[in-house]
């Protein structure tokens, strides 16, 4: 019998890891200490770390420097969102190279930038693109959250030259080469250690029936017309109380969005605002975050109908599924349908207000649907653990080997010659005229500053020699550009 090879693997990540942390940062720490099982892990971060070292792998918030060293010490190197972004030494490295592609980052920048300058929303959704283009080109295996974002992948890929006849021939599923490997949920059941919402937050008494929003307010969600629904539904039960679970995001860069001020806004003009409705001003640690769930009787999660609604994977609803919750959730998603098929709890037309209230009703009237809903949760939770949905990504690291195609000269030639048509980023006085402007207006002098220092950074590691000692990196909060 073979015996397996222990394998160094770096998981990087551009996402904050603290004990309030978000999905980007979970599902990296996940993977990394899944990974930690049978390989050397190192989960690193470019912006902050303050958790404890785990069991099992080593955690730690690095600069340039030190991710250049990471990936001189790796044999696989796993990344997410912007981490290869500005830095040509990843993406030209000859590691092996596997590509987190579970968030679609260019089509939330489609409803996060509603609102900017049609210059800067431009800007940033090529920006995005570029940085999409660029690890599509690179990745040796990619891992998405849903079949249906695999579809949506392989056409991007297959637009960029990924899905030929060397990838092909080598497999004709391309299973080999973007693998199904959605976010999941602990593998222990959750266990209440404190009181968190009903006798707790003044407002909600031991009685209240809780309406729970298990997660961030961004501009792609609809909490609006879920006030509204609850400003319907208090009239007839008045023990009803919805309480969002976080507004402020773990990561610093992460700005208050502009559906969060609104929500806050339409819950105090109806009167709801600490009756009825109530908003976590922080984030709730991870850790801490099953006993918000257990207490509370409905799950909600509500979108609007838009592109990336289409493409989602929504992971708090994961955490109802985790917490055997009853669910209300806006049709449109892979995890919609899932609610339907499963009867998991109710399912209701984008911004129908109607249905919504009357959704919430029935599961908060109706005791023998709830229970039968908690129970069909109990039965699909064990298929979204974390040790089932990362098999894929444990197989491939169990054999990690480079993309087929990307072992071809003339083939690398011609990706990246097609990758350098295109249109270049636009440059010169006026735009930066145009980004001072707006990055004061978004926040100040002190991200004026922190931008140009930035710039600063970059402009000067130019003309720098590349340093390849392994002198034990000094830690830096500066990150890759992001928009």
């Amino acid at each position: 019998m073979m015996t397996a090879i222990r394998r160094r693997i770096v998981v990087a990540t551009a996402d904050s890891v603290t004990p309030k942390m978000a999905g980007p940062a979970i599902r990296a720490w996940q993977i990394a200490s899944a990974l930690s099982r049978e390989h050397d892990v190192r989960l690193v971060t470019t912006t902050r770390c303050t958790v404890a070292q785990p069991d099992g792998f080593r955690v730690s918030a690095i600069d340039d420097r030190g991710l250049r060293e990471a990936e001189r010490w790796c044999d696989v190197f796993i990344f997410q969102g912007w981490v290869m972004a500005s830095r040509p030494y990843l993406r030209d490295s000859e590691k092996i190279v596997v590509v987190d592609i579970y968030d679609p980052i260019h089509l939330e920048q489609l409803e996060q930038g509603r609102g900017e300058r049609d210059a800067k929303r431009h800007r940033v959704m090529h920006a995005a693109s570029a940085v999409l283009n660029e690890q599509l080109l690179r990745g040796d295996f990619f891992i998405c959250a849903s079949d249906k974002q695999r579809d949506f992948w392989l056409g991007h890929l297959a637009t960029l030259g990924r899905v030929n006849p060397v990838t092909y021939d080598e497999d004709e599923t391309l299973r080999s080469l973007i693998s199904v490997v959605p976010f999941g949920i602990s593998d222990d059941a959750p266990v209440k250690t404190r009181p968190a919402l009903k006798g707790v937050v003044p407002g909600i008494g031991p009685d209240d029936k809780v309406i729970l929003w298990g997660g961030g307010i961004y501009n792609w969600f609809d909490p609006l017309s879920l006030i509204r629904a609850v400003d319907g539904l208090r009239r007839r039960r008045s023990d009803v109380r919805l309480f969002f679970m976080g507004l402020r995001h773990p990561n610093p860069d992460i700005l208050e969005m502009r559906m969060a001020v609104e929500a806050r806004r339409l819950a105090k003009q109806l009167g709801l605002a600490g009756s009825h409705v109530f908003f976590n001003e922080d984030w709730v640690a991870y850790d801490d975050r099953q006993n918000f769930l257990l207490e509370a009787d409905v799950g909600v999660s509500t979108h609007l109908d838009h592109l990336e609604t289409a493409y989602s994977f929504r992971t708090r609803v994961l955490d109802y599924l985790w917490a055997s919750l009853p669910i209300v959730a806006t049709r449109g998603d892979a995890l919609a349908e899932l609610i339907e098929e499963r009867q998991l709890g109710l399912t209701v037309p984008p911004g129908d207000v109607d249905a919504l209230e009357h959704a919430m009703s029935r599961l908060l009237d109706d005791d023998a649907f709830a229970a039968s809903c908690r129970e069909n949760t109990r039965a699909v939770a064990a298929s979204f653990a974390w040790s089932e949905v990362l098999r894929p990504l444990l197989q491939f690291c169990r054999r990690p080997r480079r993309a087929p195609d990307l072992l071809v000269p003339e083939l690398v030639s011609q990706l990246r010659g097609d990758l350098s048509v295109r249109p270049a980023e636009p440059r010169g006085v006026r735009v930066d005229v145009m980004l001072v402007r707006d990055y004061f207006r978004d926040g100040g002098l002190r991200l004026v500053l922190e931008k140009a220092s930035g710039r600063l950074r970059r402009w000067t590691r130019r003309f720098r020699p590349d340093d390849r000692s392994t002198r034990p990196a000094r830690l830096d909060r500066s990150k890759p550009r992001e928009p």
